[in-house]
Order: structure tokens, then C-alpha cells, then sequence
């Protein structure tokens, strides 16, 4: 049997077939829920050869292995002697019984990633706005200021709206709904009520307070509207739900929400952003090293969206936020860490082509997840350095009193935003000078400096292996990849799941679906169709194979909401329709549709995907070309 010695390896590492409850998969990675995860050996799992990566998440722990993950799949149900339909209702069954940590902040990261790139957008406009007062170059007191401070606030005081929106998506109900929910509470009949005295709802007590930034207040709600939509389903006729469950929602929850939740949730966030200020005021010091050396780590493990709800509360309250004031330090500790490596590797060597861009995202937009999936977790004694680095940054801050004024993302253009100037400099410039010197020294030990060293101008003749591989694919060294949806195209690194935003798979796009329908990209057959019928890998004529995982965590459908138009082996034309889905059904079940659209490299051609389009794409549009390396 294929992959039975690799199979048995992994369940050992997991802790045997004895831990294991279940077992399912997706497009790149097996998905384990096991009794204990304390019994799976993470470490030993990662330098396993067809192991890209192991990470528990969403109380699942998770093996990423590629395009290889059906028949490797195959393989440890045999091992295990579990049938598929079994793991199914097994992970159902435990998915139902389960609230953990990791699916709180599931929900927080799903939340607020859809809103990054505007928040991050509005952010940087207060930086540049700042330095422009700052300058003397524009009034806070002129027109031109107050349009484009409009601008930049905007995102954050109606935050609960958006929340609302997102929130809904995730966990369930009509977001448009969740929205109003949201903007009720910032609606001028409902804002003029604030400080009245005596006001009332039906004869109980309304206290109205300003509900614009906050966040728990529309959290609670949308957790009650979300069991309250299910209800009315199920008790209203059909035939008229499309107004009635709006209708009593809105009665219900907005009321509810101001009576109740809102007060709770007010109450509740300010009680939290005053703890967390409390606790760092006792040791300034230690925070700084807690959270400067601590917060890489918590972004390998998705835990770092917990901190937004605290970072924005603190900006409401207080208008500044020591948490990322320190947090900012491990950005930079990971930005010298690439620095170190690429100061350390020789020219045309596949560390420094790797290194070059990555330090640029951190930099430039203060994206990191690229160096923390491509570089640390490749090179182990480099989570050792990127600690100490960060926590001496973090220190730093701490002790100085480093706060970030404005909702922004942790690089060179947002600098305006954090106070004060000099020991934020002291901080980040010690945490990447730290990062830099302590990777070039101890980064690397003795047998792993191949990556480092340009690569052997030899290894080209050895023309037998490259006409064994794919005839086709070397004789033609640029490919057109048309898109496969209608939709608009987003960055990899915006796509909300780890693995894939890393580039751990392979590179790409994400495409947020307009329409319900996957295209052929190119003339090829279709080389995989996953059990779940959410993902389909489909390979070119000239041997260029292009995943499409069509939704995040789409695998936990089981195949509903997804209709298959061809079949494994079937040869495609470049536009013809190759699956349907239900997008309604999908939202309802409070999944992402965003689908990454990714090529892999498993044959190792070494082929450069150039992204050739932004915004809005159809099926007609080249997405991006391999330009393979001659």
C-alpha cells in the first residue's frame, strides 16, 4: 500500500491509533481530533521529509502535507482501521460537544480579518495625517483635515456595524441583519437618547451609551442573534421566513442588545482593557519581555487575534495601547532575523532569494507570516533567537512606555503613530539588530548551510532528470493560469488560514467568488477531486498543476453545498465549468468563501508565479503566468 510506512510513522507521532478520535481532510492538510493532543510530538512530526508543517488550531491538530493528503489519507484509515463515514460523524459528533479557547479565537480571527486591510488602510491615514499636522503642512482645524480624518475613522466608529457583518458570516444568520443589529445602535433616534434622563423601553430602564469602536457589545449580541435566527427557522413557514425572520430579529435583538448586552459588554471590555493595564503597570519590564519575546509564537499558533479586541478597547478608552506598543518589537526581531540570513547567504543562492522579499513585506506592510512559516520554523534555533530578540525589544518598549495611538500594521510607514519617539527607536532597532547579529552567528549549524550557498552551477547539465519529468512543461518556460472564478482577487497573505497565506503550499492568489461557479484555467484533466468535493486540483497540458480550494474550512461540509461537474481523469477546455456551489448555504454555515487559487510545485521545476491581476477577474482573465527558470 502506498505511503503504509509514512502512515504508520505519523500515527505513532500522534500519539498512536488509540488517540486518535478522528480523522478528516482537506485540500493540503490531514485534520486529526485527537483525545489527548499532548500525546502527538509536534517537533518530530515537522522534520518528517513530506511533513510541510504541523500546528494545532480550531481544536483540530493539523498535518499539512500537500497535494499528496487523499492518498496519504487513504492510507492511515487503513492503518488505523477507522472507515471514512465513521471519522465523519466522529468529528461531527465532537465538534458539537467542544467550546475551547481555540475555536474563541477562531471566531475573533475570522472576525477581524476580513476588516485588516481597511483597518490597516485607515491607520496608516492617521500616521500620515499626524505627520502632516505635525509638519505644518495641513490644520487640524481646515476642511481638507476633517475629510480625511472622516476618512480614517471611519472603520473605527462603525466598527460594530462591520463586526456585525463579519461576525454573522462566521457563526451563522443573515450578516446584513447582524449589520443592522450593529448600526441601530448608532443610529441618530438611538444616539439622541444618550444622557437623557428617565428613558425606558416598555416600561423597563434603557440606559443609551455611545456604542461607536466598541466591540464586545455587538460579540454578545450577534452570539444570541445567531441561536435566535435558528429558531425562527425552524418555527416559521417558508413561505414567508424571508421577511418574518428579519422582522422579529430586528424586534428582538435591538432592544435586547440595548437593554442588556450592551451594557454587559461595555461593562465587560472596559473591566478587561483595565485589567490588562493593570497587569502591565505592575511590571512594565516583564510584560515587555512576555509579549516582545512571546508574540511570534502566538502567531504560529493564530492566538495573536485574541490581543485586537483588548487594542482596540485601549485605544477607546485610553487613546493609546501599551500591548502593541511592546508587541511591535517581535515584528522587527523577525525582520532582523531574515536580515541575518540574508546577510549570511552568498549571491544567487536560494536563501537570499527567499530573504529578499520577505524582508521587504515586513518592512513595507509589516507582514511577518512569511518569515515565520518560510524561514523560523525552517531553521529551529531561530525560534530561540527571535525570542530573545523580541523580548529584549519588548523590554525595552515596556520599561519606556511605548503605546501605538492608532489601529495600524507594525511597519516603516506607521512610526507617526507611537509614543515615545525615542524609546520605540530603542526598542525596534534593538529587537532587529539583536535578531540580525544573533542569526548570522548562531542561525544556522553545521549541515544546513546548503540554502546559504549559491547553487551549483553543475546541477544543470543533468539533462536525463529534467526530460524524464515533463517534456512539455520544460520546452514552454511561460504558462497563462486564467482564473477559475468570478470574483475579485485578493494577496495570498490576506487569505484568512495560515498555511495558505504563508506560502507553505505554494503561491497564489485568494479570490473572494462573485458567482457560484469554479472554470477550467487552462486545457489540461483534472487530477484530484477531494471526498468533500470543496477543492479540485487540475493539471495543464504542459504539466502546470493549479490547486482551487474553494471557501476556509469548507472540509467540514462534507460535500454539501458543492456539485461536481467533472471527474477525476476527464479532460477540460479552458473555461469549462468544472464544480458548483451554493454560496447562500456556505455563508449560513459561517464559513469564508475566499478561495485560494495556488500552484504547486510538486514535480520541482522552480517555476515564478507573476500575479497578473487585481480587483475584479472572470473566467477570461489571465490570473498569473509561471515563468519557469531556463
Amino acid at each position: 500500500m502506498k505511503y503504509e510506512n509514512e502512515s504508520k510513522e505519523i500515527v505513532s507521532l500522534v500519539g498512536g491509533k488509540e488517540n486518535i478520535e478522528s480523522v478528516v481532510h482537506c485540500a493540503t492538510r490531514l485534520r486529526f481530533s485527537l483525545k489527548d493532543s499532548a500525546q502527538a510530538n509536534g517537533e518530530a512530526l515537522k522534520k518528517l521529509p513530506y511533513v510541510l508543517t504541523a500546528v494545532e488550531s480550531g481544536g483540530q491538530y493539523q498535518i499539512v502535507i500537500g497535494s499528496a493528503v487523499a492518498e496519504y489519507y487513504d492510507a492511515i484509515l487503513a492503518v488505523t482501521g477507522k472507515d471514512k463515514q465513521a471519522s465523519h460523524e466522529s468529528r461531527d459528533s465532537a465538534k458539537s460537544k467542544k467550546f475551547s479557547m481555540d475555536a474563541v479565537f477562531e471566531i475573533i480571527s475570522s472576525a477581524f480579518s476580513p476588516l485588516i486591510p481597511a483597518m490597516a488602510g485607515s491607520g496608516m491615514l492617521k500616521a500620515v495625517l499626524t505627520v502632516l499636522v505635525e509638519a505644518k503642512l495641513l490644520s487640524d482645524a481646515s476642511d481638507t483635515y476633517a475629510v480625511l480624518s472622516a476618512a480614517s475613522n471611519a472603520i473605527f466608529y462603525f466598527l460594530p456595524v462591520f463586526l456585525g457583518i463579519t461576525l454573522t458570516n462566521k457563526i451563522g444568520g443573515n450578516m446584513y441583519v447582524g449589520g443592522t443589529i450593529g448600526a441601530a445602535l448608532m443610529e441618530p433616534t438611538f444616539t439622541a437618547l444618550i444622557g437623557k434622563a428617565d428613558t425606558t423601553f416598555l416600561g423597563m430602564g434603557l440606559t443609551a451609551v455611545n456604542y461607536s469602536t466598541t466591540i464586545f457589545p455587538i460579540f454578545i449580541a450577534i452570539f444570541i442573534y445567531s441561536w435566535l435566527d435558528k429558531l425562527l427557522k425552524r418555527i416559521i413557514y417558508k413561505e414567508i421566513q424571508l421577511f418574518a425572520v428579519p422582522l422579529f430579529s430586528l424586534m428582538v435583538m435591538v432592544p435586547f442588545t440595548a437593554l442588556f448586552f450592551g451594557p454587559f459588554g461595555t461593562v465587560l471590555g472596559n473591566g478587561l482593557s483595565h485589567g490588562v493595564m493593570w497587569l502591565i503597570s505592575q511590571s512594565k519590564l516583564l510584560s515587555g519581555i512576555v509579549i516582545g519575546g512571546g508574540m511570534p509564537f502566538m502567531v504560529m499558533l493564530g492566538l495573536h487575534w485574541g490581543f485586537s479586541p483588548i487594542t482596540l478597547e485601549n485605544l477607546r478608552v485610553s487613546g493609546g495601547d501599551p500591548i502593541e506598543g511592546m508587541a511591535v518589537a517581535s515584528v522587527f526581531a523577525q525582520i532582523g532575523v531574515a536580515i541575518g540570513f540574508w546577510l549570511r547567504s552568498r549571491k544567487h543562492s536560494k536563501m537570499r532569494a527567499l530573504t529578499g522579499p520577505i524582508i521587504l513585506t515586513g518592512l513595507l506592510a509589516g507582514v511577518t507570516e512569511p518569515i515565520v512559516y518560510g524561514l523560523i520554523l525552517r531553521y529551529k534555533r531561530l525560534m530561540v533567537i527571535v525570542a530573545l530578540a523580541g523580548a529584549i525589544g519588548g523590554a525595552i518598549c515596556g520599561v519606556t512606555g511605548v503605546t501605538m495611538n492608532a489601529y495600524v500594521f507594525h511597519n516603516v510607514f506607521s512610526i507617526p503613530v507611537y509614543t515615545p519617539k525615542l524609546g520605540y527607536f530603542a526598542g525596534v532597532l534593538a529587537a532587529m539588530i539583536a535578531g540580525a547579529v544573533l542569526a548570522w552567528c548562531f542561525g544556522v549549524k553545521k549541515g544546513e548551510e546548503s540554502e546559504l550557498l549559491p547553487e551549483a552551477a553543475a546541477a544543470a547539465p543533468q539533462t536525463p532528470l529534467a526530460v524524464v519529468a515533463a517534456p512539455a512543461a520544460e520546452t514552454t518556460p511561460i504558462s497563462d493560469i486564467l482564473s477559475p472564478l468570478r470574483g475579485e482577487v485578493i494577496p495570498l497573505s490576506e487569505i484568512p488560514d495560515d498555511v495558505f497565506s504563508s506560502g507553505v503550499v505554494g503561491q497564489g492568489v485568494g479570490i473572494i467568488p462573485l458567482e457560484n461557479a469554479v472554470y477550467a484555467p487552462f486545457d489540461g484533466v483534472v487530477s484530484s477531486m477531494f471526498p468533500s468535493r470543496h477543492a479540485i486540483g487540475v493539471t495543464s497540458n504542459k504539466g502546470d498543476e493549479v490547486l482551487i480550494h474553494v471557501g476556509i474550512n469548507t472540509v467540514h461540509l462534507n460535500g454539501r453545498c458543492f456539485t461536481p461537474c467533472v471527474n477525476v481523469g476527464d479532460n477540460i477546455l479552458a473555461g469549462q465549468v468544472l464544480m458548483t456551489f451554493d454560496m447562500d448555504a456556505i455563508k449560513r454555515e459561517g464559513l469564508s468563501l475566499i478561495t485560494p487559487v495556488i500552484y504547486v510545485d510538486d514535480r520541482g521545476t522552480g517555476g515564478d508565479v507573476h500575479i497578473e491581476q487585481d480587483g475584479r477577474v472572470s473566467e477570461k482573465d489571465t490570473l498569473f503566468k509561471i515563468i519557469r527558470h531556463c
